[in-house]
């Protein structure tokens, strides 16, 4: 579905440790022994998975088309289903039936100036032999677009985001009744069509420029790995009101479930979209006059870009099968020996748009050699302390459907065995990346010092490290990078199947993957297939080996340890960030308005403006009051303090050797399992109860984009000055939640020490 996995850990820091140190160094929630045993166990792990299993897996998987309902999507799920069954796994498919729209009838013309018809396709291109199969992929379009039939003036929206209509309304620009043409990028394309209806358009089109998405970044395929003219990105515009079903929102599409009609679903779109190449943008463009758009606004084709409206007239048609399609997701278990209430889920999804190497192949065929590397251990002696549990979602790519809604269906079972969830999906040459729940910052940070980079021979997690200094945005923030121990990871947005675990039970999660060295990309297109992925993605598949050393190194070392090895430090420091960001938001607001509105009554914008091609001056806005921040405050202290009395426990319990007795172990790790789903609130966020994680949340105006503090930040987005400050106290009731789970591991920790 997205993907904007960050490259490298985000803004990361580190001090040294040479491998001996770190391959002697006790595991954080073992015991010396059980910690060597671990270490010896993994080493193995990491010497089974193979580049040329994966190779073939790609191969088999990628063959066709195996898109949701396709006969080939059900065909690799019961392939999927017989590996893991092969391997030792207790393997399932759980089907739910889901709303999935395929396009009946589309069109786009262009009336005037000139007329001209948009191709709609993709060529195949004779070298790459699965590119041909027109007969099976799906046409071009946006799943979840609503039928419609509507011609109007044309309108260059540039991204199609709310500033963009800002700086439309200074030109005098509006594009109410009006079909607007965005770009792709910048944010989720189901923001584009959002934005548009709401200023009064009447239907979107959304194109890949070449200057972000094709020659700007290289040489096009089958030349090089990016977009060539003709290539098109197809992807859902669901609203992110809620992922899964349209209509079964917080409940699982099963037999039986109570269904919303196409007209009450809110996350079906209100004005129809269709996505074009940049070979079909470029008439359209093209037959745009009226004001010549800023320099930000200038694409990559060869013509003067303007806003319109005028002379451009177009014609835009689309029509869907509004479906039931049966979605097919593999659930493979291998049962802890001794904790086996206690579940690890690792997972990828197995659907694509069309034949999907990149996207979603390439991760799930690490994940099926890190499935087969347990079953080989299995059989020598090893058996995973907790249950693990391996997921091949369908339906990620309308809308996260089949993780959504397996999440909905086992909700009460999550929320009491579920520990952590590790995902994966696209997967490239490049420098490792994690996004993820801050509370497994440090795990995370200890797996990838053990992991070596296959390319360069040091740990993937140095050469990130040396990544985030060379790209520091300042000497300061480059020694910031060389001094802190932790590499910082990311907040998770949305756009892969992760969505369900943080985002609405609170499960920690991650989101893991290889990147930055494939430049270029055929993204959602007929050309993501085997032949590119080959020759530009990984082609020796040395990233795929190393993406399920990591990944299965991590399911490994949580599943094994004594003690679950979360950490707070990290996660209360970064709660710190997301606090002053905030609060430095409103600040600056407050003097961008104040300052604005000052030069709005000196007659600034009216002298400046060029009375040959005037602009209008932006709106006078109200200056936003200050906000009682006292209440989050006094949370993230009293968590501050918490995390550092755990961490001193954990400390204390690791001299010792871990030296505890099964029932404390027990109770601590209760209680760590339910530190995420502690950040949630029942009533959820404000116009999306769904999500209900009051620290991390998608926004719902950036889609993939991560909205810390979701409550006050998407308030404030709106100006919703009121909002955003009653918003407040929920955060900091979440965090004191959370504060009151780690004081009570802290406790138990302590006593068992006494004795």
């Amino acid at each position: 579905m997205k993907k904007a996995l960050a490259i490298g850990f985000g803004l990361w820091l580190w001090m040294p440790l040479s491998n001996a140190a770190d391959a002697a160094k006790t595991l954080d929630g073992y015991t010396p022994a059980s910690s060597r045993a671990e270490r010896d166990w993994e080493t193995k792990f990491r010497a089974i998975p193979s580049p040329e299993n994966q190779r073939e897996y790609m191969r088999r998987l990628t063959a066709h088309p195996h898109h949701v309902g396709s006969p080939y999507d059900k065909t690799n799920a019961e392939w999927l289903l017989a590996q893991f069954k092969q391997w030792g796994f207790d393997a399932h498919i759980e089907n739910f039936e889901v709303l999935f729209p395929t396009p009946k009838e589309e069109k786009l013309e262009l009336l005037a100036p000139r007329r001209f018809e948009a191709k709609l396709a993709e060529p195949p291109i004779a070298i790459d032999p699965t590119s041909s199969q027109s007969g099976e992929q799906l046409p071009a379009y946006n799943a979840y677009s609503i039928d419609g039939d509507v011609t109007g003036p044309l309108v260059y929206v540039n991204y199609g985001n709310p500033d963009d209509y800002e700086e439309l309304a200074r030109y005098g620009i509006s594009v109410k009744g009006a079909i607007v043409i965005a770009r792709y990028g910048h944010g989720w394309r189901g923001i584009k069509p959002k934005v548009a209806a709401e200023h009064g358009a009447i239907g979107c089109i959304i194109y890949s420029d070449p200057l972000d998405d094709g020659y700007g970044g290289g040489d096009v395929y089958p030349q090089g790995a990016s977009r060539p003219p003709s290539g098109i990105q197809r992807g859902s515009v669901m609203d992110t009101d809620y992922p899964g079903d349209p209509l079964t929102p917080g409940v699982a599409s099963l037999p039986g479930a109570k269904r919303l009609s196409l007209q009450e679903a809110k996350t079906i779109t209100k004005i129809p979209v269709l996505p074009i190449s940049y070979a079909d943008a470029q008439p359209f463009l093209s037959a745009l006059e009226g004001r010549v758009v800023p320099r930000s606004w200038r694409g990559g084709l060869p013509l003067t870009y303007h806003f319109g409206p005028g002379p451009a007239k177009a014609h835009l048609l689309m029509k869907s099968n509004w479906d039931q399609k049966t979605l097919y997701d593999v659930i493979a278990r291998m049962p802890g020996s001794e904790r086996p209430d206690e579940w690890i889920l690792r997972g990828n999804h197995h659907d694509a748009w069309v034949n999907g190497a990149e996207d979603p192949v390439s991760g799930l065929v690490a994940l099926l050699e890190e499935a087969r590397a347990f079953g080989e251990l299995a059989k020598q002696g090893w058996k995973p302390k907790r249950t693990i549990v391996y997921c091949a979602w369908d339906g990620e790519e309308p809308g996260l459907l089949g993780s959504t809604e397996w999440v909905e269906a086992h909700e009460d079972d999550l929320l009491r065995h579920a520990v952590a969830y590790f995902n994966s999906d696209t997967n490239d040459r490049g420098f490792f990346g994690a996004d993820g729940s801050h509370t497994l910052e440090k795990f995370l940070n200890s797996v990838a010092r053990d992991v070596t980079d296959p390319e360069k021979n040091i740990s993937v997690w140095e050469r990130s490290r040396f990544y985030e200094m060379e790209h520091a945005s300042s000497p300061e923030k480059s020694d910031e990078v060389r001094k802190r121990e932790d590499l910082h990871i990311g907040a998770l947005g949305d756009g892969s199947d992760y969505t369900a675990f943080i985002h609405h039970l609170g499960i920690a999660s991650a989101d893991i993957g290889f990147g930055g060295e494939t430049y270029g990309g055929v993204y959602h297109s007929i050309y993501d297939d085997f032949y590119w992925y080959t020759h530009f993605g990984d082609p020796d598949f040395l990233y795929e080996r190393a993406d399920s050393q990591v990944i299965g190194t991590a399911v490994m070392r949580m599943a094994d340890a004594e003690l679950l090895p979360f950490d707070f430090t990290d996660f209360a420091e970064t709660v710190k960030t997301f606090v002053t960001n905030v609060q430095d938001l409103l600040k600056s607001q407050q003097e961008e308005i104040r300052e604005r509105d000052r030069e709005l009554e000196e007659g600034v914008f009216s002298a400046n403006s060029d009375p040959k091609y005037p602009l209008q001056p932006p709106p006078a806005l109200a200056v936003p009051p200050y906000f009682n921040f006292a209440p989050l405050e006094n949370s993230l202290d009293a968590l501050t303090r918490s995390a550092a009395r755990y961490a001193k426990a954990i400390d204390a319990a690791q001299a010792s050797g871990m030296n505890l007795a099964p029932a404390v172990l027990a109770r601590v790790n209760d209680l760590l399992m339910h530190s995420g789903p502690a950040l949630t609130d029942p009533a959820g966020l404000p116009g999306r109860p769904w999500f209900k994680n009051q620290i991390y949340a998608p926004g719902a105006y950036t889609g993939y984009e991560s909205k810390p503090l979701p409550g006050v930040l998407e308030a404030m987005d709106r100006k919703k000055w009121a909002e955003a400050e009653s918003q407040i106290p929920r955060a900091a009731a979440a965090l004191d939640r959370e504060t009151k789970i780690i004081d009570a591991a802290s406790a138990a920790l302590e006593q068992a020490l006494k004795h």
